[in-house]
């Protein structure tokens, strides 16, 4: 069954805007015969004025009329429209070149045209002329009117539509965004349960402890807000000392760590767990593959409003087959900075000659007020 057309209760043009606009064509239209008739020393010229403002009246009556017409027609396509307000135009403008006829020749034309020769000479002219003629000249001044009224209707779907496509499209980059921060959580939870798997395998059970309370404050500080929230560069280090406190139970020996984040960028906003991916391929890369004691770095700092962390580790030389830089990680921050940020925003990592791994964040320096 076809549902029937639902038309929309508030149109697409404001209608004070709509009524605004008939009534500065008709103004227009008044001063400008008026000036003609000034011009061209027209008689009686009070006279013509009272008539002329009857004609406006009128005019700008039915130009309503028309207006009101071509409100059925909103939910239409523009080639429908376009084809309403010229046909609509039709009848307009024949009932506004008969009353202008009614008012300047029917009704007591004697107080216009005072010479009795010019009277004459009119009164011989086919009266259906005069009214065809003076039609045409209406008709293409409501087609002006009605080109702009359809002209401010479809600036007004343009704007609609853009509206709906940012909303879209911000809802499409908000799911991202929380696709995005999600694939974090599992894949950090999952090396961490491998870890404490091994403790508890090892009779290590106080270090096992440990790391569950430290897991636990973790996910309660990490999971508390929202995805899309940013939040100060100082939570988000003390979200990685947790982490990394998990990760000094599996390697207490090999795993170093130095942190240092200046108290003035430590307000800076930036996208929750942006650098947990950072931090873990470090261990991962950086620690785990190591014989020997290696220390990972986080640092920062601002240089004309824009905040640089940086994520470090000394281990060893990366085989060429274990290149970083492809992983699941870089690729899930450089997509989270990307979304949030665009071209504002940016990833570099490289390989020291001797060893380890860097990783630069780049991206606006920003502070939300409190």
């Amino acid at each position: 069954m076809k549902r029937p057309l639902i038309r929309s209760s508030r149109p697409r043009v404001d209608q004070q805007v709509a009524l605004l606009s008939i009534l500065g064509f008709w103004l227009f239209y008044m001063i400008i015969v008026t000036l003609r008739a000034a011009v061209l020393d027209f008689p009686a010229q009070e006279e013509l004025i009272v008539r002329r403002v009857a004609v406006t009246v009128f005019g700008i009556s039915t130009n309503i009329a028309l207006y009101l017409g071509l409100r059925w027609f909103e939910d239409k396509p523009l080639t429908p429209r376009i084809i309403a307000a010229c046909i609509g135009s039709i009848p307009a403008a024949l009932a506004i070149s008969s009353f202008n006829y009614f008012a300047f020749n029917v009704y007591d034309p004697i107080s216009v045209f005072e010479d009795s020769e010019l009277r004459e000479k009119i009164a011989e002219i086919d009266p259906l002329a005069i009214v065809l003629e003076f039609a045409i000249s209406s008709y293409y001044f409501l087609m002006s009117w009605a080109m702009l009224y359809l002209a401010l209707s479809y600036a007004s779907e343009v704007r609609s539509a853009e509206r709906r496509a940012a909303r879209f499209a911000q809802a499409a980059q908000q799911a991202e965004l929380r696709s995005l921060r999600y694939q974090v959580n599992p894949h950090f939870l999952f090396n961490t349960l491998n870890s404490l798997s091994t403790l508890v395998l090892r009779n290590r059970p106080d270090e096992a402890e440990s790391m569950i309370m430290n897991l636990s404050t973790f996910y309660r500080t990490s999971l508390t807000g929202d995805p899309l929230d940013d939040v100060p560069l100082e939570d988000e280090v003390k979200l990685q000392r947790l982490y990394l406190a998990i990760e000094a139970v599996r390697f207490p020996d090999r795993l170093k760590i130095e942190i240092d984040v200046p108290d003035a960028v430590m307000s800076c906003c930036v996208p929750g767990l942006i650098l947990q991916p950072l931090v873990e391929n470090a261990i991962k890369y950086g620690v785990a593959r190591a014989t020997r004691p290696v220390t990972i770095r986080i640092t920062a700092h601002e240089v004309d409003d824009v905040l640089h962390i940086m994520v470090s580790d000394d281990g060893d030389v990366i085989p060429t087959d274990l290149d970083k830089g492809s992983g699941i990680g870089l690729a899930n921050v450089r997509d989270r900075l990307d979304a949030h940020y665009g071209s504002a925003a940016r990833i570099e990592w490289h390989v020291p000659f001797e060893g380890g791994f860097v990783v630069e964040l780049t991206l606006p320096a920003v502070r939300h007020a409190l």
